[in-house]
């Protein structure tokens, strides 16, 4: 593990991270053009969803594939359950529901850092990996809205008195009730029609119709992935370090939240992942997956789902907690379990 951490460490893109939170942490004017590093972001989408497809296209539909879509499809389902159980016992529902279906979700730039670093490491994941990706990013959604319309439903049932809102916090029924539930029919379209969705599916769709004529016409433009990640992480780092400082003043449960709630649900993708008998490539994407958060899609979703809920916590906790811990310290250390358990 000592060898695969300094590799990682050393590696362009990860030094560039720490760079980026360096210039942050100094208040720097260093600045990312949000159009420039919304490019970065729809650019690194479409090349690991094209290379998916491809790599589909190579082996085709498989057992693996079936078992290791499924195994995603049960983390999606569960972690958000699980994690809502333990933050319900310090936050009110509504945040606890939010940081659920972050925390339920994945981050599509922590798998792309992850597939980069797997492929240094001289692991093959399937291009299917790409698909359980996209499957794990809408489940977590549409469990934390029906959660938080339970709890609007339970506090409109209490019209006297105070509804309990875990951690010895109390809601009023009056605003927790205020924010209408959201259809479900609306929930559904914003979590499978996001953009970042349908890029991702529209990169697999491509690389899987053309195959290896496809991956040879895109070759220059696909090559570009390991710069443009670079100078993407370079962005993520400078946003860190803005995100960091508002955790000064919040909880250390939280914080404790954020790296030990990954660390869980990443031992749970392995045991799964060596239940179903999934190849050491396939295991390593799973774990990074389970074990990340979304601070994209679902904040994004999640915003005006479920209004009531505190953005910062569940934006800045995922950003400037789990994203870092996973990219400098969760990689190798997923990466050794799967190399101590499969070989």
């Amino acid at each position: 593990m000592d060898a695969s951490l300094f590799v990682t460490l050393v590696d362009p893109a990860i030094l560039l991270f720490f760079f980026g939170i360096l210039a942050g942490s100094v208040r720097s004017n260093l600045e990312i053009p949000a159009a420039a590093a919304k490019f970065c972001s729809l650019y690194l989408l479409l090349v690991i969803g094209f290379k998916g497809g491809v790599s589909l296209a190579t082996t085709g539909f498989t057992a693996a594939m079936g078992w290791a879509l499924l195994a995603a499809f049960l983390l999606a389902l569960a972690v958000p359950a699980w994690s809502f159980a333990v933050l319900r016992r310090r936050l009110n529902p509504f945040d606890a529901a939010a940081i659920a279906a972050t925390y339920g979700s994945v981050s599509a730039v922590t798998f792309i850092t992850a597939q980069t670093f797997a492929e240094q490491e001289g692991l093959a994941p399937g291009g299917h990996m790409a698909i359980a990706l996209v499957l794990m990013e809408s489940p977590a959604i549409i469990m934390a809205v029906l959660l938080a319309n339970y709890v609007r439903a339970r506090a409109k049932a209490q019209p006297a008195g105070l509804v309990p809102a875990g951690g010895g916090v109390a809601l009023d029924p009056g605003a927790a009730s205020a924010a209408e539930p959201m259809s479900m029919r609306k929930v559904l379209h914003e979590a499978f029609t996001d953009g970042a969705h349908l890029l991702l599916l529209g990169g697999v769709l491509v690389g899987f119709l053309t195959g290896e004529d496809g991956k040879k016409a895109m070759m220059p433009f696909t090559d570009l992935q390991k710069g443009v990640l670079a100078f993407f992480l370079l962005d993520m780092g400078l946003l860190v370090a803005a995100r960091a400082r508002e955790l000064r003043h919040g909880r250390a449960s939280l914080g404790a939240f954020g790296i030990l709630m990954p660390l869980f649900n990443a031992v749970v993708a392995l045991a799964l992942a060596k239940t179903f008998g999934l190849s050491d490539g396939d295991a390593f994407l799973l774990t990074v997956l389970a074990a990340s958060a979304s601070y994209i899609v679902v904040p994004a979703v999640v915003r005006y789902a479920i209004p009531e809920a505190n953005p910062s916590l569940y934006f800045t906790m995922s950003l400037a907690i789990t994203f870092p811990f996973n990219i400098v310290v969760g990689l190798p250390l997923y990466l050794w379990a799967v190399e101590r358990f499969w070989n």
